[in-house]
């Protein structure tokens, strides 16, 4: 597809130089309340589910905390209040109208930016998404401050011990999705895949409803930046989920690919159905299996089963 919001132009490449085809995973995340919680803690739904067993105050307070940790982020860092209404559905959306010119020197305050609408504006905007795309790889440790660092580090470990680890397990879930450890996956980046031990591979990628700025700032604040990278962030704000599903299926083109979804909400589930995926539906409230911690690779291998079949020399470990 060619155009302003097109799939990206490279297709990935999904095996090495030997003739063995492996299987190709894919594993297609929702954002917030599914991977992160945080409208559920501002709209105090999570804790009241535990009918009296968590603080609702102090849920929207965390809530509120990080909303305020992720806008002074997006604004400070990642050009948010020059580009919030030129949301595009993926960073690589306006690759072409990049010339490769050195930036060190470029100056972004003074350039006049306004609606990509011709090929100077595009190219001013794709020069900030070049910019954005180095700094998710930089990381935060090396671009945010002590003072603000301690503040995300305290935060961060508050939320997760708030929600009985639902960070940190779900961030332990994409590793072992990966089927691999996190210094091997962090070390990836040509083909945003990686291989385990029965010549599987496996990628992840987030489609999230909020605009692509905020949703990169989140994947960064919340620890993602090493699982998921930031080529497979996608923004379905205008395009909507199916279409950014459709790129995916074409992106990772592969005769023995398997995708599988997983979110909270009706729009991933009823684009699931549409791609005939399997859909694995997230719920916070406490008790259920498909939350976190306690959704597992047994459990997804099932998902993955019953819409593919079982492959030849399947194991539960993925």
């Amino acid at each position: 597809m060619a155009g302003a919001v097109g799939m990206p132009e490279q297709e990935t490449p999904i095996f090495s130089g030997n003739n063995v085809r492996p299987r190709l995973d894919v594993y297609v995340w929702d954002m917030d309340e599914t991977l992160v919680l945080l409208n559920s803690l501002l709209k105090s739904s999570y804790a009241e589910a535990f009918n009296g067993l968590k603080d609702v105050q102090k849920g929207v307070e965390i809530g509120r905390m990080w909303e305020n940790l992720i806008l002074q982020t997006c604004d400070d860092y990642f050009f948010y209040e020059q580009i919030e209404n030129y949301n595009k559905p993926f960073l690589d959306a306006l690759a072409q109208y990049d010339d490769g010119s050195d930036l060190s020197d470029y100056d972004f305050n003074k350039d006049e930016l306004g609606a990509p609408q011709d090929d100077a504006n595009k190219r001013k905007l794709a020069y900030r998404h070049r910019v954005i795309a180095q700094k998710y790889i930089q990381g935060l440790q090396n671009i945010l401050d002590q003072e603000t660092i301690k503040h995300w580090d305290e935060l961060y470990d508050k939320t997760d011990e708030y929600t009985d680890r639902w960070l940190s397990s779900a961030r332990t879930f994409l590793k072992e999705c990966l089927g691999e450890d996190e210094d091997a996956v962090s070390s990836i980046t040509s083909s945003d895949t990686s291989y385990n031990s029965t010549n599987v591979k496996h990628v992840n990628v987030l489609v999230t409803s909020g605009s692509l700025i905020p949703s990169l700032v989140k994947c960064l604040l919340f620890r993602l930046d090493s699982l998921i990278s930031h080529g497979n962030v996608y923004s379905s704000w205008e395009v909507g989920k199916i279409q950014c599903f459709r790129w995916i299926k074409e992106r990772f083109n592969h005769p023995n690919v398997r995708f599988c979804v997983f979110g909270d909400g009706w729009e991933e589930c009823e684009a699931a159905e549409i791609m005939r995926w399997p859909f694995v539906k997230i719920d916070p409230r406490p008790g259920k299996l498909h939350r976190f911690p306690g959704l597992t690779l047994t459990t997804v291998s099932h998902y993955f089963s019953v819409v593919y079949g079982r492959p030849n020399n399947e194991n539960e470990d993925g």
